[in-house]
């Protein structure tokens, strides 16, 4: 574990550049990493997020599967918002821990 300074806030991280602390988390934090990911965040990213951090706090499992049938986005849009890898970015810019279910 180490620590990064991300909009002006030291928050720790892991060694992929994962929050380690989720409750350190903020918007400002996630629009500087989504920026690094090469993603500008509008509101329905934002919804995205609030999805995914939720979940995560209800102690859910994350899969790509699942937010598609989420009711907040289907699986184009997911992959839309989030090119590449839309899980993983999607979590990182969440603020929350890499689903095991990612590579």
């Amino acid at each position: 574990m180490s620590t990064k300074t991300i909009a002006g806030v030291e928050v720790s991280v892991n060694e992929e550049g994962y929050m380690e602390d989720a409750s350190q988390w903020t918007k400002e934090i996630a629009a500087e990493i989504a920026k690094e990911e090469g993603i500008e965040l509008n509101d329905k990213h934002f919804e995205v997020i609030d999805f995914i951090r939720n979940k995560v706090a209800a102690g859910d499992t994350l899969t790509i599967r699942g937010i598609g049938k989420s009711g907040v986005v289907n699986a184009k849009e997911f992959y839309q918002l989030f090119p590449g890898a839309p899980l993983k970015k999607a979590t990182k810019i969440s603020g929350v821990p890499k689903p095991t279910s990612c590579i």
